[in-house]
């Protein structure tokens, strides 16, 4: 009969194998973890291997992916459709083993783990979209959101300032199904941490308001199911337990060493940890009384059944709560919604006030938010300024835990982070909000949800140098260039209303990546269009001025450009010179048109001059050679908005002589 440390070792032999085979990879971490993770998978983990989507099953983040190979092992030991030759293709290229777990390439994965720190905070948005679900859908007799959090991280993660940022949250806001198990090995890559890393981490945790467990032995099974069950019996506080482990745990030369951390032991210290640990298999060979001890997919099948019996009976019980909570579960909007966003649109053309598209983005999530429950918005300590608040949402805290807004704090990478683990998990539709030149502290994190395809509407206000007074500190230049380089990111920069319902629209419809909405924070007339400019909206970019059979040149334009460029073609109008204008509210959705359309718009021949009050250098495709681009490549100036801008050339004249010396260059 295989004991709990044979089955921990399977773990081990894969990890050394595929690692060795690979010629890279991380070895240490997941030797060091196979214990933690045979008591967790074995004994509590809540899955269906059969189907990874299940609803209710326990979320698994392994938040410091470099030990990709131990979750790799357990999700083809367990049952998920993963095969040993998945296992033996780590590394490689279009494998579904990658280096660092990849969302999407393998089941069973639940978010992309690699950038220290980002899978925890992730973990935090995912007990939180279950504590709202469950305070939302459940009623007595019939928890249908009843799960729990798991997540793994490591020293490094919590070296990382997101995991200061994302467990305050997770104490602030109570998630006690938030379960984390650290591997506290005090190694990193250069070596014993004690010379960098010397924080008191369990006083940390029990200040930020969570249950800590200390001194857990990583590799006693005893030590390790009684922590875990101290972390069930608590209801009202995540909990971290602090799991001493040895990094390449049976390694006879590099165990407990930085050497074990980040490259292959070498043939001779694999098979010396062969003999160690008592495994004396063959590389990827797992004795099948071992494979039938780890296979999981009949109690996963078991589990699955007694909770769809459970959702048919809530059904019945409560048809109208039932229906929507299936609706949401599957990712669908609610009927009628982009049609009243479509209407919203038409109205606004009709009223055309002068305001900043903030301020119309605040008209339109009034109008989401009422007719989309799984909504849940949050600003980073900017609410009022972002405009983020839509009338009549429920705010988290107190008593209010079936929430539609949050307030993160100034946490914006842990806010950036969480959303990403609240789209993961599913049921809500998240949008994050920061000033535009702050989006940089939740970089990485936007990275991460492009990357994954997930969808989080990420809201950026103070769109430019017209801001003013707050000067260069808050005036974004670089910002904009850096959302539309990256790949799989919508970035829309509306100039009126009427374009920020569409950019909403584009948001909230798209379930294959993330849309940044950048909004202004000075008003911005409503442009004329007829019915064919409106629908054309949507393309991305379409011709808002014709200016005549042959323009001289095409003024592309986005954003507060947009109204600069209109004012400029009229007074050139004046001298004879007619100028195309082109609103190009979302480039990456104008660059998917067909090349028909595009060629449509921005006629080959003529010259163009792109308009943004940010870095220049996306707009540089779209001109051409014959092109010119007037935008900003320094940073800014303190001083009222308008000044500023004129003071780097974003007035009529200036832009007019731009125009002049491009047609007769």
């Amino acid at each position: 009969m295989p004991t709990r440390r044979d089955r921990a070792n399977a773990i081990r032999a894969l990890a050394m194998d595929a690692v060795q085979r690979a010629a890279s990879g991380h070895p240490g971490a997941p030797m060091g973890m196979a214990d933690l993770a045979e008591v967790l998978w074995r004994d509590h983990l809540r899955h269906d291997p059969a189907d990874p989507n299940w609803f209710d099953r326990d979320r698994f983040v392994l938040s410091n992916g470099h030990a990709s190979m131990l979750l790799y092992a357990l999700l083809h030991l367990t049952g998920y459709e993963l095969s040993l030759d998945d296992l033996k293709d780590f590394r490689q290229l279009h494998s579904r083993t990658a280096g660092h777990p990849e969302f999407g390439e393998a089941p069973g994965i639940e978010t992309t783990t690699g950038p220290l720190g980002q899978g925890f905070a992730n973990a935090v948005g995912m007990a939180l979209a279950e504590k709202i679900l469950a305070a939302r859908y459940n009623r007595a007799d019939f928890p249908v959101v009843n799960h729990r959090t798991w997540v793994f991280c490591g020293d490094g993660c919590l070296m990382e300032g997101i995991s200061h940022e994302a467990a305050s949250l997770a104490g602030t806001h109570r998630l006690g199904k938030l379960i984390c198990l650290y591997d506290d090995n005090h190694i990193s890559i250069d070596g014993d941490v004690s010379g960098w890393f010397t924080d008191d981490t369990a006083a940390r945790f029990e200040a930020y308001g969570w249950q800590v467990v200390r001194h857990v032995d990583g590799h006693d099974p005893e030590s390790v199911s009684a922590a875990i069950s101290t972390a069930l019996a608590e209801t009202e506080r995540p909990t971290l337990l602090m799991c001493r482990t040895v990094i390449g745990f049976g390694s006879p030369k590099k165990a407990g060493t930085a050497d074990a951390h980040g490259a292959p032991l070498g043939d001779d210290e694999v098979a010396a940890a062969r003999e160690q640990l008592g495994w004396s298999h063959p590389p990827f060979e797992i004795p099948e009384s071992i494979r039938a001890e780890w296979d999981a997919r009949r109690q996963g099948a078991q589990r699955h059944a007694e909770w769809d019996g459970l959702v048919e009976r809530y059904r019945q019980a409560h048809p109208e709560l039932a229906a929507e909570f299936e609706r949401v579960a599957r990712g669908e909007l609610p009927a009628g919604l982009e049609d009243a966003l479509l209407d919203l649109a038409r109205a606004t053309q009709a009223e055309a006030p002068k305001i900043a598209t903030r301020q119309a983005s605040k008209k339109v999530l009034d109008l989401i938010g009422a007719r989309m429950p799984e909504l849940l918005g949050g600003s980073a300590d900017l609410t009022g300024s972002n405009g983020t608040l839509f009338d009549g949402a429920r705010v988290l805290g107190g008593e209010c835990v079936d929430a539609q807004y949050v307030h993160w704090g100034v946490r914006e990478f842990a806010m950036t982070a969480a959303c990403n683990g609240i789209a993961l998990h599913g049921g809500l539709v998240p949008y994050s909000a920061t000033f535009l030149v702050f989006m940089d502290y939740g970089r990485n994190a936007v990275r991460l949800s492009a990357l994954m395809g997930i969808r989080h509407v990420l809201v950026y206000t103070h769109d430019s140098l017209a801001l003013g007074e707050d000067g260069p500190t808050h005036q974004p230049v670089e910002q904009l260039a850096t959302l539309r380089m990256t790949p799989n990111l919508e970035t829309w920069r509306p100039c009126d209303q009427v374009e920020t319902v569409f950019a909403w629209h584009a948001a909230v419809t798209r379930t294959d990546g993330p849309t940044a909405l950048v909004l202004s924070r000075q008003g911005l007339p409503c442009a004329p269009r007829s019915d064919a400019q409106l629908e054309a909206v949507a393309r991305g970019g379409y011709v808002l001025r014709e200016g005549g059979a042959s323009p001289a040149c095409v003024l592309v334009a986005t954003g507060s450009e947009v109204a600069l460029a209109l004012e400029t073609a009229e007074r050139l109008a004046g001298e004879g010179v007619e100028l195309r204008v082109v609103s190009v509210p979302c480039l990456e959705r104008f660059l998917a048109q067909d090349e028909g359309y595009r060629a449509s718009v921005l006629p080959a021949g003529v010259p163009r001059l792109a308009l943004e009050a940010g870095h220049p250098m996306p707009w540089w495709r779209i001109v051409g050679e014959r092109g010119d681009v007037l935008g900003i490549d320094r940073f800014g100036l303190s001083g009222p908005g308008p000044a500023v801008m004129a003071e780097y050339g974003f007035e009529p004249e200036a832009v007019a002589a731009r125009v002049r010396a491009l047609v007769s260059a």
